[in-house]
């Protein structure tokens, strides 16, 4: 009973992060005004933004994908990486928890679909 239990937060982790993801990713995709204007603030051109759109995208549906998982968390990791590090840099230390917690939450799926 257990195992089941175990499976059953991995997947819902899974299904949280990979929602999390898809809805951010989408944002930006989707030309919403505020990824815009975030992602004007710092500085980064509008093609930085559509591709971060897609690694979030994309990413969240490897998440869902038990041997594909690893890829995703990695490529969400980096993201999460560079987000912390652009707010930080930004002197916005306190919007960097976000992504560090989100981190965290990826590197914890990444253990728990480690292959055994």
């Amino acid at each position: 009973m257990a195992e089941k239990g175990k499976t059953s937060a991995i997947w819902l982790v899974s299904g949280v992060l990979a929602a999390l993801f898809v809805a951010s990713g989408g944002m930006k995709l989707a030309g919403a005004q505020a990824p815009i204007a975030a992602f004007t603030r710092y500085g980064y051109p509008a093609w930085f933004r559509l591709l971060i759109g897609v690694i979030e995208v994309v990413g969240a549906l490897l998440l869902l994908v038990p041997r594909l998982t690893a890829y995703g968390t990695t490529a969400l990791g980096i993201v999460m990486i560079g987000a912390a590090y652009t707010h930080v840099m930004n002197a916005e230390a306190s919007h960097a928890l976000v992504p560090l917690a989100l981190l965290v939450a990826l590197a914890g799926l990444a253990y728990a679909r480690r292959p055994q």
